[in-house]
């Protein structure tokens, strides 16, 4: 069942959307307008992607990962240079993955534990190692909740984000035509160009996980392919939609960085923070509760490094 592979494979790479997005709007340097272009290549970059993996689908329906592209389409020293990309990218998965979801947590937890944070993310990777040595494995039951909240969450603040600015939506585009006008008088065309490229690369971790649906073709049912392919067409929809969403989001509700929190935490605090029917306090749940599922997604996306990082030395042996 696609819906089931979605939750299954897709959770590294939506997890993504939780530290990428962020990066990016921080290196446009006060010229927050250009989050919009952003937001839209952004999005764009994530269907390309999503689209190229859906082609090797077919050609390797018996799974593709970089390194058995490479090797079978470019030769063995191409594929030796993937095979050690992958190595490394799913090192740094694992390490970005748990200090972002320490991020996260820390995020609504008192500033004077700010320096714990640390130790908290070197304990966490210990626990991960320790736990794969044991034996864990990923279980589809774990991950539907923590998977469902997680979107739920995000798309309740998404939606609230830019409907609560709808008004200044017919202003949105007249005001970033000036502020890239302006832009451009105080950098320049080249430097414009610059600026927007560096932070669109600098967001270049929204895109990680995305080749899982591809590498793990081979646990789907038959039609596997056709499978992979829906299954795909769900990440990358739900991908494109939250990254570039928050990107939108960020820039109607003027969020700004703040020590100790994330850019995701001032949003979900900005947009729920003051939700409080019935004298309940159910806005600032809802915000701990967007914080939690990410860094529980962010913690599920570690441990696919150390389940696919061994698959892909086993592959390179060969």
């Amino acid at each position: 069942m696609a819906f089931l592979a979605w939750v299954g494979l897709g959770a590294d790479g939506l997890s993504s959307s939780c530290y990428g997005p962020e990066e990016a709007y921080l290196a446009l340097r006060g010229h927050v307008h250009l989050a919009i272009f952003l937001a839209i290549a952004t999005a764009g970059t994530v269907l390309v992607i999503s689209h190229s993996y859906k082609i090797i689908m077919e050609l390797f329906p018996g799974g593709g990962g970089g390194y058995v592209v490479a090797t079978r389409l470019l030769g063995g020293t191409a594929g030796v240079v993937s095979g050690a990309a992958l190595t490394i990218d799913y090192i740094l998965t694992i390490s970005i993955s748990v200090a972002s979801g320490v991020n996260a947590l820390f995020s609504f937890l008192p500033v004077a534990w700010l320096p714990f944070r640390l130790a908290i993310a070197a304990l966490a990777i210990l626990a991960l190692i320790y736990l794969n040595l044991r034996g864990v494995k990923e279980s589809i039951r774990i991950l539907l909740p923590i998977f469902l909240i997680f979107l739920l969450t995000h798309a309740m603040v998404i939606v609230l984000g830019i409907v609560r600015h709808t008004t200044a939506l017919p202003h949105l585009l007249v005001d970033t035509a000036q502020d890239t006008r302006l832009a451009v008088g105080e950098l320049g065309v080249w430097g414009v160009i610059f600026l927007f490229f560096k932070a669109y690369s600098l967001g270049g971790g929204t895109y990680t996980g995305i080749e899982a649906v591809s590498n793990g073709l081979p646990m789907l049912r038959e039609p596997r392919v056709q499978t992979g392919k829906t299954t795909m067409n769900l990440m990358a929809a739900s991908l494109a939609l939250t990254a570039g969403g928050l990107l939108v989001c960020y820039l109607l509700n003027a969020v700004q960085p703040a020590h100790g929190r994330t850019l995701n935490a001032q949003l979900t605090d900005t947009v729920l923070g003051g939700l409080h029917p019935f004298g309940l306090p159910i806005g600032p749940i809802l915000a701990i509760v967007t914080l939690v599922s990410e860094a529980a997604l962010l913690f599920v996306a570690a441990q696919t490094g150390f389940l696919d990082g061994p698959r892909v030395l086993s592959s390179s042996r060969t």
